[in-house]
């Protein structure tokens, strides 16, 4: 019974692992898309470097974005 146990513990986590990664690839594609589409005349790199804090707190909430994604796959 241990060894179903364990086979059925290793397919969770299998599948987990790979609904993480499909969205961690989708919310990165979806960020590119934003950054692509709606911020056309806005080089986010050039305005971080200007010190633009408007401009890091929105890459940050990108980011935080992905993790939310990422957590949710691993908690499944």
């Amino acid at each position: 019974m241990d060894f179903h146990f364990f086979v059925a513990s290793l397919a969770n986590l299998l599948l987990s692992i790979t609904y993480t990664v499909v969205s961690l690839f989708c919310g990165v594609y979806a960020i590119k898309l934003i950054d692509r589409f709606l911020l056309k005349k806005i080089d986010m790199e050039e305005e971080l470097k200007k010190n633009n804090i408007s401009v890091a707190i929105f890459a940050a909430s990108l980011l935080l974005f992905v993790a939310i994604i990422i957590s949710f796959g691993l908690r499944a």
